[in-house]
């Protein structure tokens, strides 16, 4: 048989591994099967058309930038953006609907300034997937921020902490695979990790890719209810991964003192540490000082930082705005409470109304529509994709136990079977809304999407085809995401 094989080694598990002799002497298979050489070459010119064609169409390539604002808890779409009317009281919101600036369209009274400003964003109200010990926090943002399932999940949806061995984040495979053009941190992660319980980063990390593609994290001192500590934060407070050239990012701060006089000592003290190409030039950026010149919100306009919000939060987001403004690739800010906790945590299977109302609600309305506004504003939208989003919803029946949790009568548990995204800027449709619940909010009426598409649909507007193969711990290939994108978000 002719064989005509692909790049060597690509096809197998041990990539490291030649065409074989055995490869070179294979006869007959082909005419046994009425394969000519034509067309075999047909074929493969089909499936390279096929390929091109999904790699093409609206949306591709648009972006250059990505804040993902995750809302690690998992929001009540009933009682934020996805409100029913004419269903039991124990499914209804305690909140009043409220009109919205895209006509049929209701939020509830928590969202009155995000409701003038759905106009420039896609909203998918048909998020949903079927958990496989998936119930809990952890399992359910490892599935989002990497596009996989962990092997290892106990009954109550815990993982083991991070692992060289993880699937990489989804900003990992991003900075990788579409390195930065601008001399700036490639990857950042604030105010907060990723967390439940005491599993702290799962799916943050860059995994089996290697600390080289890890985050910088921006984690300023201070527990989640100190509203300030955001006025506190210096570059010195960013870090990478423990153990990742520690050393010589603890100096830093002393190198920043004396760079005017000595640079051409610092170069040669750096260039026998074969740093990364990307953490070389994001060194340099701290030593050259334009990190510290996007990490200094105190520049921007006080009536701007009020329109924010004067919490970890909306400064979290100005600082956003900053850093892609500055040649950030892809930002990643972290609702500011441990995923299963209490106060303006999401996770409310007690208290609902209350911490909706006065904590969370108002904080989540004022940031990320001061947000939005102030990226479209400054033209930044256009090449940024900004993706908001939890891991899951909450039932649509209240004091109901979904997840082997306690709920009161004014709480919801965990609900993945149906919730709401937001997407916008990057070629995203403005005013659409994709996707419909049901009359609970129970489940999609109609167009479903996993998770995994709408991390496929991030990979696309970046142009990286989500099939694109990577190598794992044991150098077996993997996609980057099992998933196709879908382009109906885009115009």
């Amino acid at each position: 048989m002719l064989r005509i094989p692909g790049q060597p080694g690509r096809d197998l598990c041990d990539n490291h591994l030649g065409i074989t002799r055995r490869d070179l002497i294979r006869v007959g298979g082909s005419a046994i099967l009425g394969c000519t050489l034509g067309s075999l070459l047909s074929l493969k010119a089909r499936a390279a058309s096929e390929a091109a064609a999904i790699k093409g169409g609206p949306g591709w390539g648009k972006a250059k930038s990505v804040v993902m604002v995750y809302l690690q808890g998992g929001p009540s779409h009933l009682d934020l953006w996805d409100p029913k009317e004419n269903v039991p009281d124990k499914i209804r919101s305690p909140f009043t609907n409220i009109k919205t600036k895209i006509p049929g369209i209701n939020f509830t009274e928590i969202l009155p300034k995000l409701a003038q400003v759905n106009d420039k964003f896609t909203m998918i109200r048909s998020m949903s997937y079927t958990p496989n010990g998936l119930f809990n926090h952890t399992a359910a943002i490892y599935q989002i921020m990497t596009g996989y399932t962990t092997d290892k999940v106990s009954p109550s949806g815990q993982l083991e902490p991070p692992s060289p061995k993880d699937y990489p984040n989804f900003g990992s495979n991003i900075i990788r695979l579409k390195p930065p053009t601008e001399p700036m941190l490639p990857f950042v992660v604030l105010p907060r990790p990723l967390q439940e319980s005491n599993v702290v980063g799962k799916g943050g990390t860059a995994g089996f890719l290697g600390k080289g593609f890890d985050p910088y994290t921006l984690f300023p001192d201070g527990d989640d209810l100190d509203m300030t500590k955001m006025n506190r934060i210096k570059v010195d407070d960013l870090n990478l991964r423990p153990d990742v050239y520690a050393q010589r990012l603890k100096r830093r701060a002393s190198l920043r003192q004396s760079i005017e006089a000595t640079m051409p000592d610092i170069d040669k003290a750096v260039e026998n540490y074969h740093l990364d190409e990307y953490y070389g030039k994001a060194l340099d950026l701290i030593t050259s000082g334009k990190a510290r010149d996007a990490f200094a919100i105190d520049r921007e306009d006080d009536k701007l930082r009020d329109r924010y919000g004067r919490n970890t939060f909306g400064q979290s987001l100005l600082l956003a705005r900053r850093l892609v403004e500055a040649g950030t690739r892809v930002v990643e800010v972290i609702w500011p409470k441990v995923a299963n906790s209490d106060n303006h945590s999401w996770d409310m299977h007690t208290g609902l109304t209350s911490r909706l109302k006065n904590q969370a609600g108002p904080m989540f309305d004022q940031g990320f529509s001061a947000f939005i506004e102030d990226m479209e504003q400054r033209g930044l939208l256009d090449e940024t994709l900004v993706v908001t989003l939890g891991e899951f919803g909450r039932s649509p029946e209240k004091g109901l136990s979904t997840s082997g949790n306690v709920n009161s009568a004014d709480g919801r548990d965990h609900w993945p079977y149906c919730y709401t995204a937001c997407v916008a800027g990057a070629g995203i449709k403005k005013g659409y809304v994709h996707g419909e619940s049901d009359a609970t909010g129970s489940s999609p009426k109609s167009d479903p999407v996993h998770p995994t598409e709408l991390l496929a649909t991030i990979y696309h507007a970046f142009g990286i085809d989500p099939d694109t193969i990577v190598y794992n711990h044991l150098n077996q290939p993997r996609e980057l995401v099992k998933a196709k994108p879908n382009t109906a978000f885009f115009a």
